[in-house]
């Protein structure tokens, strides 16, 4: 299990070890339709549709864990919020990266950040996985896509491959509450009161979403990577 992974080295190298890992026991076909959308997204430009540096952010509220309605807007009147959007418990790329941004909360604590990840799983099950990885931070349930979609971040699972996601027990439908097989891509975002964002110098309640209209707040895109907080 991707849980297995010591938590003391680079994610992307964590994430290297776990496919290889995983290459080396899954059948080589399985393993193949497992990660062609990953491959599909890359090639097809998609992440180019996601919202860009000084867009403003549309606002929302979100169940999280327990339950309880959580909205961007007022998470602001704190100070800068931090958006990870990521595909859900049965995914342990996942796993291994809410545990990379557990280690960095403190750093993004210690500037007065909020950071919430948001995924179209229910949220019996993010309650079951902030559980699991003993996470502090908020899970939101975006069910429907509706946030992310917002944001620029949806995508299909191809129905060719979803048997291959039932054999490992990623059975989207038991997870998300629906039959869409919609998943958000991974994407991170700075959403910050300040006129002016910079880049990082890194390259690297209800059920439903109840969108109203814009935050007068930017919005800055931000890839994966646990040095995060050093850009606010």
């Amino acid at each position: 299990m991707a849980t297995n992974i010591p938590t003391n080295t680079p994610l992307q190298q964590q994430i290297d070890e776990f496919i290889a890992e995983g290459a080396s026991w899954l059948p080589t076909n399985l393993l193949q339709d497992l990660l062609r959308p990953i491959g599909q997204l890359m090639n097809s430009g998609a992440a180019e549709n996601a919202l860009k540096e000084g867009a403003q952010a549309p606002n929302f509220t979100l169940p999280n864990a327990r339950g309880n309605a959580v909205t961007l807007s007022h998470l602001l009147t704190q100070g800068p919020v931090i958006m990870t959007f990521y595909r859900g418990q049965w995914c342990p790329y996942c796993h291994l990266a809410l545990r990379a941004y557990q280690q960095a909360l403190p750093h993004m604590q210690a500037r007065r950040a909020s950071l919430v990840a948001i995924s179209p799983q229910t949220p019996h099950h993010s309650r079951a996985m902030a559980e699991k990885l003993k996470l502090t931070f908020a899970l939101l349930s975006d069910m429907g896509n509706q946030v992310a979609r917002q944001f620029g971040l949806v995508f299909t699972i191809d129905e060719a491959v979803r048997a291959a996601h039932k054999q490992v027990c990623a059975n989207l439908p038991a997870f998300n509450g629906d039959n869409s097989w919609e998943l958000p891509m991974a994407g991170t975002f700075l959403v910050t009161s300040r006129a002016a964002l910079t880049r990082p110098s890194s390259s690297r309640g209800s059920t439903n979403s109840r969108a109203k209209g814009k935050v007068p707040y930017s919005c800055l895109f931000l890839s994966f990577g646990t040095d995060i907080a050093g850009s606010l």
